[in-house]
């Protein structure tokens, strides 16, 4: 709720949830390329910048934030379609579409009151894929 200011920012007042099938959200990340270049990547600029040119799926690490906004150890994925994919995900990939606009400004009020212990979060856990290049690539191992 970081990113939006907890539906508060310009043009940001509604939130909604999107449920995907699984297979389209591993679709996407087999798919990905990162949107900078780093050595990490273990290919050259060229490479890269020419994986970049082909691919319809951007993909990058950014810090997570706690309910205050203070950036935390973790990262947070942020993903971008274009072209087939982002037909894919409007036409096929979605299970369910919910409004939450109005349960994100309740939870707000919890954080405006430092009053945690209410606010409701998801059960989080590390995501990890039985492909281990798939692990490799997104650096979860």
């Amino acid at each position: 709720m970081y990113r939006n200011g907890w539906g508060r920012k310009d043009g940001q007042e509604y939130v909604l949830a999107i449920h995907l099938k699984i297979d389209a959200f591993n679709k996407y990340l087999e798919n990905a390329v990162y949107s900078s270049y780093n050595e990490r990547l273990e290919l050259s600029k060229e490479e890269w910048q020419e994986q970049v040119k082909e691919s319809s799926v951007r993909l990058q690490w950014d810090p997570d934030h706690d309910p205050f906004g203070n950036k935390l150890e973790r990262k947070a994925i942020q993903i971008g379609l274009r072209n087939d994919f982002i037909r894919s995900f409007a036409q096929e990939d979605i299970i369910l579409i919910e409004n939450i606009s109005d349960f994100v400004k309740e939870q707000y009020q919890f954080v405006l009151k430092d009053d945690l212990d209410k606010l409701v979060l998801p059960d989080e856990k590390q995501l990890l894929f039985d492909d281990e290049n798939l692990n490799k690539k997104l650096r979860l191992n």
